[in-house]
């Protein structure tokens, strides 16, 4: 630790403190000057607006390349890259009008580059896009990325799936760090509040080349909101009302910005009784209450830029065990979650003369607490004690240094590392107090040329240990013993992607990835009842690493009134690691037990958008997804989404100056039979949900409403998700819900 710190000391005494300026005029097509178009540069944390003769500037701009996002309302995103070397730079720009294609920087890959110049294929959706879609929930909005699915317990608990693959082979970044939430078990669910989240990046296939193990099947970045623009201060306050579980979304937020020092800070509460099925019954004990606080503080010099966040969440959901009492309450009884989860991250940006280096420490705390009717030997405890127990705390760091480019060769090296421990302090243990540390090292390279033509690849190799205490824990007339581990794991990990322009307007990608993922604790150790799941399960402490090798291969066609996508996958897993049941009873309960077998899984997504001429207000949309997952014996790998078709017409007008973005959307999603199954799995039904949804931007001075109004499952369908967790009881997924939400910006 000593070492690293004279390193960064070290590297304050080579600063250059450049005095760099950008200044610039933003006009439109007949070089009318526009006033509030939004300049921000996200690497800095900074942003600003023109003012009435379409002028902007930034002052004290550190050395290096840097990206300018420039937005405004009816006009197509500009992104510009400048490059800077103790100098002032003037960069005007002129744009012109929407038709539906933004392009958007995405953060969570190595090279900072946009969409349409990345090589690695990643999916970018704004939260406020999810409302226009009448996504209730942050993880129902995720599904609505061609290839994302969700493992759902009721409307309370969502669990991201991508391309078939979940629980600890998706990793979830917020803040910029890894969020470790005892993510192992089904009915554990994202455990993120969408207040105060602006965006979310998902990559699809091994990321473990930037993220290590646990990336094997995918990344989901979430972007927290922006900073306000220099010397603007800002209040938010958003609502959102559903009518099937009676159920309140509130959230409220203040931000305020200077040249140097920026504050945010964002609180929230949601609240749901128990949904109710199409029949007009409802599920009993799916109510669940949520609070929430982020906060956010940013300093910038002219060659150092520090964010440090914060956030709270404090969940009880409740785990329904059938339809039962009918019920309006909103506390949970028993049996029920309870989580509280603590999220802190600190980013530290280096700039030198023409490279930089990037420092970030996270740490997450995990409190989860499981309520249940129990007894010990000395009779039945406390309903205010909690059985199951486990406090999970993760510390990460990540440091990386990009060299300086050389002509159209860019590269870094970077060390991740991450240290946890688990403990029990509960009357039940499902996994047993153990510490976990990780370590490794990568290093890539991007080169490009002829503007169109990009080869990026690199290797990693890390070391993970797991050490953990023995336990002997009272079941009925027998004790359960968990044997004492000390585990270690190595791999290499090695990506190689190629973009280039295919035929006009064609871009392809073609990427070939090879991950990793170390087995967890509760595959290795697990030897109890899992109430959640209904089930007892036993670990495997002989399992081995899963290894796999993906081959992307995706096609996107591009105009002013057509675009099209055409991704294809194979995935080959070694060793992957499943739950199996055994056909024997415990505790009353199905035991089941980890085993390893190689798999497959291949698919892939097409989708288009349609922008007809001259009919500017007409949007039609339609994409399919599909997913196979097979072991090597030929019997099908569980938890495998069913093929989906999603269709979507929207209009989108801007009525004048105050009233922008009117949209209405009527979305048609099409679930096709699922008989594919595993062997322990039920086939299911075909069904098809309508929803509608609708809204408008209201403009008033300096004040921004939206007013968003949906209807989802507009008939009242009764059906069950394949991938619910009460499927096997024969529970409907939510009947019909109408949804009514505003966001009002001052």
């Amino acid at each position: 630790m000593k070492s690293k710190l004279i390193i960064l000391l070290l590297g304050y005494s080579s600063f250059i403190f450049a005095q760099n300026s950008i200044t610039g005029i933003i006009t439109e097509q007949d070089n009318t000057r526009l006033f509030g178009v939004q300049i921000y540069i996200e690497q800095l944390h900074i942003g600003t607006t023109s003012d009435e003769n379409g002028n902007f500037e930034f002052n004290n701009i550190p050395n290096g390349t840097h990206i300018l996002e420039v937005s405004y309302i009816g006009f197509k995103k500009e992104i510009k890259t400048v490059s800077l070397s103790n100098k002032s730079i003037v960069v005007n720009l002129q744009l012109t009008e929407s038709v539906f294609h933004m392009d958007e920087i995405i953060v969570s890959t190595p090279f900072r580059k946009t969409q349409s110049k990345n090589v690695m294929k990643v999916d970018y959706k704004s939260i406020k896009s999810f409302d226009k879609n009448g996504a209730t929930t942050l993880i129902q909005g995720i599904v609505s990325i061609p290839g994302v699915e969700q493992i759902s317990t009721g409307t309370g608990v969502g669990k991201p799936v991508i391309r078939g693959l979940s629980g600890n082979r998706v990793l979830v970044y917020t803040q910029g760090v890894r969020l470790e939430n005892q993510q192992f078990g089904n009915e554990h669910g994202l455990g993120l509040n969408e207040s105060g989240i602006e965006s979310v990046v998902v990559i699809k296939g091994p990321a473990s080349l930037l993220y290590g193990s646990d990336a094997l099947g995918g990344v989901l970045y979430f972007t927290p909101e922006k900073f306000a623009l220099n010397n603007e201060t800002k209040i938010n306050f958003r609502q959102k009302l559903f009518s099937n579980t009676l159920g309140s979304n509130t959230s409220l937020g203040f931000k305020t910005s200077k040249e140097k020092f920026k504050f945010l800070a964002r609180g929230a509460y949601s609240t749901h009784i128990d949904y109710k099925i199409p029949n007009g019954d409802r599920v009993t004990n799916t109510r669940f209450n949520e609070k929430d606080f982020k906060a956010g503080f940013g300093y910038n010099t002219n060659n150092y830029i520090s964010e440090f966040r914060y956030n709270y969440t404090k969940s009880e959901i409740g785990l329904t065990e059938g339809i039962g009492n009918q019920s309006k309450d909103r506390i949970p009884e028993l049996p029920f979650q309870e989580i509280g989860n603590h999220i802190l991250s600190l980013h530290n940006h280096l700039f030198f003369e023409n490279s930089k280096l990037d420092f970030d420490l996270g740490y997450v705390y995990n409190n989860r607490k499981e309520f249940e009717e129990h007894e010990h030997d000395e009779g039945p405890i406390d309903e205010d004690e909690a059985a199951l127990h486990m406090k999970l705390k993760t510390f990460t760091y990540d440091v990386k240094y990009q060299f300086p480019k050389i002509i159209n060769f860019e590269s870094l090296i970077g060390l991740q590392g991450l240290n946890q421990s688990n403990a029990n302090f509960g009357e039940e243990i499902l996994i047993p107090n153990a510490k976990t540390n990780d370590i490794g090292a990568l290093i890539s390279g991007l080169y490009s040329w002829n503007e169109i033509n990009s080869l990026q690849g690199g290797i990693r190799f890390d070391h993970r240990n797991i050490r953990t205490e023995e336990h002997k824990i009272q079941h009925e007339d027998e004790i359960h013993t968990f044997e004492s581990l000390d585990k270690s794991y190595q791999n290499f990990a090695a990506s190689l992607g190629f973009k280039t322009l295919f035929f006009n307007h064609v871009i392809s990608r073609l990427n070939l990835a090879s991950g990793f993922r170390a087995p967890n604790l509760a595959e290795l150790t697990s030897n109890g009842v899992h109430h959640g799941t209904n089930r007892f399960e036993i670990g495997n402490p002989n399992l081995k690493s899963e290894q796999n090798f993906q081959i992307d291969l995706s096609l996107e066609y591009q105009s002013d009134h057509l675009e099209f996508f055409i991704n294809g996958f194979y995935n080959q897993i070694n060793d992957y690691i499943y739950l199996t049941p055994t056909g024997e009873i415990e505790d009353g309960h199905n035991i089941f037990t980890y085993v390893q077998n190689d798999a497959e899984l291949y698919g892939g997504e097409f989708g288009l958008h349609f922008h007809p001429h001259p009919l500017d207000w007409l949007h039609i949309e339609s994409n399919f997804e599909t997913v196979t997952g097979k072991q090597m014996d030929n019997d099908y790998l569980p938890l495998i989404p069913a093929n989906k078709l999603t269709n979507t017409i929207r209009t989108e007008f801007n009525v004048n100056e105050k009233f922008s973005e009117l949209f209405v959307a009527l979305t048609l999603q099409s679930y096709f039979e699922k008989n594919n199954v595993s062997s322990f799995e039920q086939p299911s039904e075909a069904y098809n949900l309508i929803n509608l949804s609708m809204g408008t931007d209201i403009i008033f001075i300096k004040t921004d409403l939206q007013i968003n109004f949906g209807i989802n499952n507009i008939l009242n369908k009764t059906y069950i998700s394949h991938l619910s967790v009460l499927k096997v009881d024969d529970i409907p997924n939510i009947g019909r819900n109408i949804l009514l939400g505003i966001n009002l910006n001052i």
